[in-house]
């Protein structure tokens, strides 16, 4: 088939490059030229296990390419998803301008019958603007249809996610319309969830948004475990042992970051207060949130006192592992707050220093985490990157000042840590009595 992509972020790059891989010709669409010239030259601008290597492997093959060019990646393709950046705008609401444009530019080059798939994570009634815009622009006599697929992708494993879907869900007013979807997501041999166009775009920031309200719930519980003397690791398995709950998405730690979690909530909160049904379970879900790395901070400022002058080595700045994103990154946040104690910090990253360069001024950028540790009064774990599981954990301790670890993502046990005489904090246990 003939598919064009409009916009070459996260989502769209993925979702070119694998139906690229799947045997189709693919055209990338995007209106920033310098990253189109840097796709067609070969570099990479995201960060995404696999990925780089698949766009690759289909550009030689000739069935990926990329132009910021309408005329010329339009016409002829079957199929067209948009998949551009709907930022957080006033009040929690989806910015929605970069949608807008590409469907009006859109509207001038779509060949009759064109299906015209909206990828991006948009407010409910964004697939009918599309429509009103499409029927206000294009042709006279010109045929489309327009369906909503949301992307249900995890940064860090956006390509193996778009390979094997839990569900593919198509929301669409004429089912015969969506049969190139069903011939393009049919090689994945996954479950396809047909439904109403508005039904689908409230598929995506409900699931977002449960999933955030399960990151601050077991949060919650762990604030109660520090007060209450109890231990979050034990709650946790008893908890995630019954099966209608289980256990995914109930790892305590500074909070979620990136760029959906804190975008769709916001975005779902503002949408549902419009609508005249505010969602107040999700309002508490962010506050929760928003008071994270507060509480991290002063949990450190309980140990080692005043902040001011204190040298803290912080592991991790993308909002999670596997990725470079450092959108609404929790790590980003504590390293300000740190900063504002006027604490000298040495950061490392095993991807995202480059970006945070960009955010972040007066901080010490590492090469690895034996050097961010080196004469220490204390490190961080601010991302669970797989690399910081695995340290030399002795020869970290002899290298800092004090050997003292705060656990923002709890990815150690403290009888371990307290074999290599670390003082160790963590997420979800009371502070451990100790003299410093």
């Amino acid at each position: 088939m003939r598919v064009c992509v409009v916009g070459a972020g996260h989502v769209g790059l993925v979702t070119a490059a694998v139906f690229a891989d799947l045997g189709n010709e693919v055209v990338c669409l995007d209106t920033d030229e310098a990253k189109i010239g840097s796709l067609n030259s070969g570099d990479i601008p995201i960060f995404e296990p696999g990925l780089s290597e698949m766009i690759t492997r289909n550009q030689k093959a000739k069935r990926l390419s990329f132009t910021s060019s309408y005329p010329k990646a339009i016409p002829n393709a079957e199929t067209v998803f948009l998949a551009v950046d709907t930022p957080t705008g006033s009040n929690g609401k989806s910015d929605l301008s970069n949608l807008r444009a590409a469907a009006a530019e859109l509207a001038l080059h779509l060949d009759d019958g064109t299906l015209v798939v909206v990828k991006s994570t948009v407010p409910v009634g964004s697939g009918s603007m599309v429509r009103h815009i499409l029927q206000e622009s294009c042709p006279a006599g010109r045929r489309f249809e327009v369906a909503s697929c949301p992307e249900f992708l995890r940064e860090g494993s956006a390509v193996a996610d778009s390979l094997r879907p839990d569900r593919v869900v198509i929301g669409c007013s004429c089912p015969d319309a969506v049969a190139p979807l069903v011939r393009l997501y049919a090689p994945l041999e996954r479950p396809l969830l047909f439904m109403d166009v508005n039904s689908a775009e409230l598929v995506k920031y409900a699931a977002n948004s449960f999933l955030a309200m399960r990151i601050s719930f077991i949060n919650s519980i762990a604030d109660l475990c520090e007060e209450m003397g109890a231990d979050i690791s034990h709650v946790i398995k008893g908890i995630g042992a019954d099966t209608r709950i289980g256990g995914h998405y109930l790892s305590p730690g500074i909070g979620y970051g990136g760029s959906c979690f804190p975008k769709d909530t916001a975005a779902l909160a503002s949408s549902s207060a419009e609508a005249g049904s505010p969602f107040t379970i999700i309002e508490a879900v962010m506050e929760v949130n928003h008071q994270r790395v507060p509480r991290f901070v002063e949990r450190m400022r309980t140990v080692l006192g005043e902040l001011n002058g204190k040298t803290i080595a912080v592991l991790g700045l993308s909002f999670k592992p596997d990725t470079e994103d450092v959108r609404d990154s929790q790590a980003i946040e504590l390293v300000q707050a740190l900063l504002a104690e006027e604490s000298h910090v040495r950061a490392y990253d095993p991807a995202a220093m480059a970006v945070a360069q960009r955010l972040l001024s007066n901080v010490e950028y590492c090469a690895n985490a034996y050097e961010a540790a080196e004469k220490a009064d204390a490190l961080v774990i601010a991302t669970e990157w797989n690399e910081f599981r695995l340290l030399d954990l002795q020869r970290i301790a002899a290298s800092m000042h004090r050997p003292i670890v705060f656990d923002g993502r709890n990815i150690y046990s403290p009888s371990e840590m307290a074999d290599f005489g670390f003082h160790y904090v963590n997420v979800g246990r009371s502070l451990p009595a100790v003299s410093l």
